[in-house]
């Protein structure tokens, strides 16, 4: 037992899932048990997949040592660039498919110049964020194209679907990609290559392990999920505005934070950042029902990353201590 508790207090996400069943008790409290109810749920449920895939890869990306705060930017892009197509007479197939490979280029482009020209990623993706969002709002002319929803198969993305219609269907492309990324995190050698490039770089490269193209596709992945959740987001709401996904950067960061995913790389893991996610959601969807001051939003996201660094970091350092008896 000892053994196993030492084993846990290392887990970074563990942290974050305590985290979220304090909460969801505290709010299912101070919201006189309506928090959990069905419909609370089917709602909670039906947005989540927006922001978990884009923390799913800025969480991925982390753990290979880089940031993108161009996705906030890019989860715009993706969707207008799809309308503006379908506006013009392309089937929704192929614009969605224009749309994910123009994302996939933008991450490119991201990881070539943080790597060809030694800048800081942090850098390259701030100047990103203000050329995608520009371009964003160019494309469109000044006014958002309506989307034609008889074009588009709703069943796919945005039905609802599950026993008593509980889920949307984006749920659960969310679920099958959170599942093959942790997959290819977890159980192949691109995974290793990720958290080794992440974790020591030059070692990595004394290994032989191609860090250059691991980190580029860790970008490209992550333009390109967050394109997808931004599709996903306008496909609900039926336009697309070149406004949406704006701060969408920071709270995907805090999430793969408060998730247990180191700031210098190497650790963490996708089920963490996909429980940062769901907490800062609750948060967002809790203090709403317990009529808390909406401002009071980004203070709490703030507090709870603060914290969760905090509590990671003493979990850490306390089970490496523990002696476990052999």
């Amino acid at each position: 037992m000892k053994r196993l508790l030492k084993l846990s207090l290392q887990k970074p996400e563990l942290a974050a899932l305590l985290l979220l069943l304090i909460l969801v008790g505290v709010f299912q409290i101070t919201s006189n048990g309506f928090f959990l109810s069905y419909a609370n749920m089917r709602g909670l449920l039906g947005f989540l997949p927006e922001m978990a895939l884009v923390a799913i890869g800025v969480t991925l990306l982390m753990i290979c040592g880089e940031f993108d705060l161009s996705v906030g930017s890019v989860f715009a892009l993706m969707p207008m660039t799809m309308a503006v197509l379908m506006v013009d007479g392309w089937a929704f197939l192929p614009a969605v498919l224009v749309g994910i490979g123009f994302c996939g280029l933008i991450g490119f482009v991201n990881g070539f110049l943080t790597i060809r020209f030694g800048i800081p990623s942090f850098i390259t993706t701030l100047g990103m964020l203000f050329m995608a969002r520009s371009l964003t709002v160019v494309i469109s002319g000044g006014f958002p194209p309506r989307l034609q929803m008889d074009r588009i198969p709703e069943q796919l993305f945005i039905a609802f679907v599950g026993p008593g219609d509980l889920f949307r269907a984006s749920f659960l492309w969310f679920v099958g990609i959170a599942l093959f990324i942790a997959f290819l995190l977890g159980k192949t050698n691109f995974g290793n290559w990720v958290r080794a490039t992440g974790g020591f770089l030059p070692a990595a490269q004394a290994m032989g392990i191609p860090t250059a193209r691991v980190k580029i596709a860790c970008f490209m992945l992550c333009s390109m999920l967050a394109g997808f959740a931004g599709m996903i987001q306008v496909l609900r709401l039926g336009s697309p505005l070149p406004s949406i996904g704006e701060g969408l950067e920071l709270q995907a960061v805090a999430a793969a934070v408060i998730g247990g995913t180191s700031l210098f790389g190497g650790i963490g893991s996708i089920f963490g950042g996909i429980i940062g996610a769901t907490l800062i959601r609750v948060i967002d969807n809790g203090m709403v029902l317990s009529q808390v001051d909406s401002n009071w939003f980004k203070f709490a996201v703030g507090a709870l990353t603060i914290l969760a660094v905090v509590a990671n970091a003493w979990l850490r350092k306390r089970g490496r201590a523990m002696k476990v008896e052999t």
